[in-house]
């Protein structure tokens, strides 16, 4: 079945698994033949394993929600706080128009506009905290 070679305080032991059955194994050691019974060890490991408990999710959270027709919404990409806004609701804007100016990660960006419409709605206020995928405003499309 399997063969093995083990050095114990200098003497060599050539070892052969004949037959396991459970936990009793026939093996022969150097010519003689051993009836053992293996007992399993746990093995304890250094590295910890974290445990933590499952994410639970809203019913409906992994579907696809559609947006009301004719209605865009301008989401932060990523985390930080609104600066400047460029807008008021009721503008008129074009692809390309800035919007906002925020600060991500001691960075000043500004979020351009990606469909032509006008704006209606804005969710946030300058120096708001905001986080990634929060809804900024609502663009209704031409």
């Amino acid at each position: 079945m399997h063969k093995f070679k083990f050095n114990i305080r200098g003497n060599e032991y050539e070892v052969d698994v004949k037959k396991l059955e459970g936990n009793i194994a026939r093996i022969e050691v150097n010519g003689t033949c051993y009836q053992v019974e293996l007992k399993k060890e746990t093995v304890v490991s250094k590295t910890p394993i974290l445990k933590r408990p499952a994410i639970k999710h809203a019913a409906g959270s992994d579907k696809i929600k559609k947006v009301d027709e004719g209605l865009f919404k301008v989401k932060a990409p990523l985390p930080g706080n609104i600066l400047q806004l460029y807008v008021k609701e009721g503008d008129e804007i074009k692809k390309g128009d800035k919007l906002l100016q925020y600060e991500a990660m001691k960075m000043e960006n500004d979020l351009m506009s990606e469909k032509d419409g006008v704006i209606s709605k804005i969710n946030v206020a300058i120096s708001d905290a905001v986080l990634q995928d929060d809804e900024l405003m609502l663009i209704e499309l031409k």
